[in-house]
């Protein structure tokens, strides 16, 4: 696997080896020693999935507090633009974001450690997301931002009118009135 830190650090995009043959294709999509030489020791508990058509957005989101959240995200289907956005108010790189294309030809994840707000927009017809979570999903600390906040500048890949977003997500604040990490 090929591990690149990103330009906010504790971001990273992994890129693993990929063996194709007349078969189809073989590879390591997770390996914990490899993952905690480079990123970390971090203890994943739970596998999610979504599918998703295109133009779906789903995101800013985040847990606070004690129910913050680690991901390791990546794509079986289609693709997608994720993007993590750095929310600890005490950080160098508050308020930045690092957008990577994730799909099932690229077959790249991405690390999105605590302290992030993540989201993604599905480019292709649908796209089948999965990610590892290191915390359980709890309601009560469940937070978000809008995902046009014009300081954070996301550039999504697909024009407004196109994104499918629920009731909830079109809804979150903007960063300047979220509840972010210290």
């Amino acid at each position: 696997m090929n591990f690149l830190e990103q330009s906010i650090p504790g971001v990273w995009v992994i890129e693993p080896k990929v063996f194709v043959d007349s078969r189809g294709y073989f590879m390591e999509a997770y390996k914990q020693n490899e993952f905690e030489q480079h990123v970390g020791k971090v203890n994943f508990i739970q596998d999610n999935e979504s599918k998703s058509s295109y133009g779906v957005l789903r995101g800013l989101h985040y847990q606070k507090g004690d129910f913050s959240q680690a991901k390791l995200v990546r794509v079986l289907r289609g693709e997608v633009l994720d993007v993590a956005i750095d929310i600890r108010k005490s950080s160098p790189t508050f308020g930045k974001h690092v957008a990577v294309k994730l799909s099932e030809d690229n077959k790249r994840q991405l690390f999105i450690p605590r302290g992030f707000a993540h989201g993604f927009v599905v480019l292709s017809k649908e796209a089948v997301f999965t990610y590892k979570v290191d915390n359980i999903y709890a309601p009560q600390a469940d937070a978000g931002i809008i995902f046009n906040d014009p300081k954070i500048g996301i550039e999504w890949g697909i024009p407004e009118k196109d994104m499918i977003l629920s009731d909830k997500d079109k809804l979150h604040p903007f960063l300047n009135d979220a509840v972010v990490f210290e």
